[in-house]
């Protein structure tokens, strides 16, 4: 797996860089601004970008903006961002198009080296990863009109588990119960929130956005 890291602060950025090589994670390009970043990752068509949120010159949403020119012009190529602080609205927009080959993490997080990594060849192979806090903060912007009303408290463990990027095996483990049991609550998921018979990984993506967004 090949990635472009962008940061501007050269000690994370080459830290992070560490961290991915002794894991066995090609870092083909580093970059201190959204400028640049965009240049490296047109040049080395990466499996995944790396992305800062605030990044210069205005250190506001120069990484967020730049992750979403990434998803226009090269759509095989997975986005991880990772921010200092909680942005939900960041977040949101993010995964407003769909959470295949997406990642959103706290900064923090990079300590924790196994699930880091595990994040970047999750969003690498096309899934998602989103970090917990970011999930229970989200889960905060309930609407009026919540479509999760419906869901049991276990049907929503279950699918805050599925917005983190897990898998039904992964679910089952984390929960203590069998992966066929998981199942059969994503398939009460899916028939609660509307998602009609179609590709899994399609509803799945629907049902994330749909808590994100409750």
């Amino acid at each position: 797996m090949r990635v472009v890291i962008a940061d501007d602060a050269v000690l994370l950025r080459a830290g992070v860089a560490r961290l991915l090589e002794d894991a066995g994670i090609e870092v083909v390009g580093q970059a201190g601004d959204a400028e640049d970043l965009l240049r490296k990752v047109g040049a080395h068509k990466p499996d995944v970008a790396i992305v800062d949120v605030r990044m210069p010159p205005t250190q506001t949403d120069e990484g967020l903006r730049a992750a979403a020119v990434i998803r226009e012009r090269h759509p095989g190529v997975g986005v991880l961002v990772l921010s200092q602080y909680v942005e939900e609205t960041y977040a949101l927009e993010l995964f407003d198009d769909g959470a295949a080959g997406l990642g959103y993490l706290l900064k923090d997080r990079v300590a924790d080296v196994e699930r880091f990594v595990d994040a970047v060849r999750r969003v690498g192979e096309g899934g998602s990863a989103l970090d917990p806090e970011v999930v229970g903060r989200l889960l905060g912007r309930r609407r009026r009109e919540d479509p999760l009303e419906a869901l049991s408290p276990r049907e929503r463990e279950v699918l805050g588990h599925m917005a983190e990027g897990r898998s039904n095996a992964a679910i089952a483990a984390e929960l203590v119960v069998t992966e066929r049991a998981v199942e059969k609550h994503v398939t009460s998921i899916f028939s609660k929130l509307g998602l009609t018979a179609g590709a899994e990984t399609h509803r799945r993506v629907l049902a994330v956005l749909a808590y994100l967004r409750a």
